[in-house]
């Protein structure tokens, strides 16, 4: 299973994301890294995988695109979410794999051509529809996706862990490649993931917080 570090970046910093409240995003300025400057950030925690969200982007208020394609060159695979309305938002930039969030498609998802959904859960729910994740990803089966991302936006920088019971039903639900992103805790949450067959998890305080190895960080992978 791939171990990938989570960039929230919010006017040219790397910020701790909490709950989704963004507008109370702070720069990360505790942790691994002394520095709070995307590219710093990332030669220091040095990841194999790495997932940046462009919160400006994504709120309509900026754009990070020079510091994540600086930032890419640093990585394996860079997964980035730029708050993409429709696909013509993709950047098809090598070595990034675009993301379509449902928070923020304003396009019909079935019309994106590659990368990888999002599939943005609040109170179990999709973000902003309130359809059942299951029942998206369903459908996502015959859709162009490379593969999907459920990102459980309230958990994000809680360290609440993870929901298994409705995460083993996403599972069964998606054929494709399928990581999973907040309140990741600890190595007990990495091994229920890969016990259920995820293919990802996406981290960022556990590792911080020194739960979660950088060693494996480093590596890429958790097994």
């Amino acid at each position: 299973m791939e171990l990938i570090l989570a960039m929230d970046l919010k006017a040219g910093l790397v910020v701790h994301g909490a709950s989704g409240n963004r507008g109370s995003y702070l720069p990360l300025t505790w942790g691994l890294s002394s520095t709070a400057d995307p590219a710093g950030y990332v030669q220091q925690l040095a990841p194999k995988h790495l997932y940046v969200a462009d919160l400006d982007r994504i709120m309509g208020a900026g754009d990070h695109t020079g510091h994540v394609r600086t930032c890419s060159r640093y990585v394996e695979t860079c997964y980035l979410d730029r708050g993409c309305r429709g696909p013509e938002d993709y950047l098809h930039d090598p070595g990034i794999i675009d993301i379509a969030a449902t928070e923020t498609s304003q396009a019909d998802l079935s019309t994106y051509e590659g990368g990888y959904l999002s599939v943005d859960v609040r109170n179990g729910s999709v973000m902003p529809s309130g359809e059942d994740p299951c029942l998206l990803l369903e459908r996502a089966e015959e859709w162009s996706f490379e593969g999907a991302i459920i990102l459980n936006v309230e958990a994000v920088g809680t360290g609440k862990g993870v929901p298994c019971q409705s995460l083993a039903a996403c599972r069964s639900a998606y054929d494709s490649p399928l990581l999973y992103g907040g309140g990741v805790a600890a190595p007990d949450d990495l091994d229920r993931l890969a016990a259920l067959g995820f293919d990802g998890a996406i981290v960022a305080t556990a590792v911080h917080r020194g739960s979660i190895p950088v060693e494996d960080l480093r590596r890429g992978t958790w097994s």
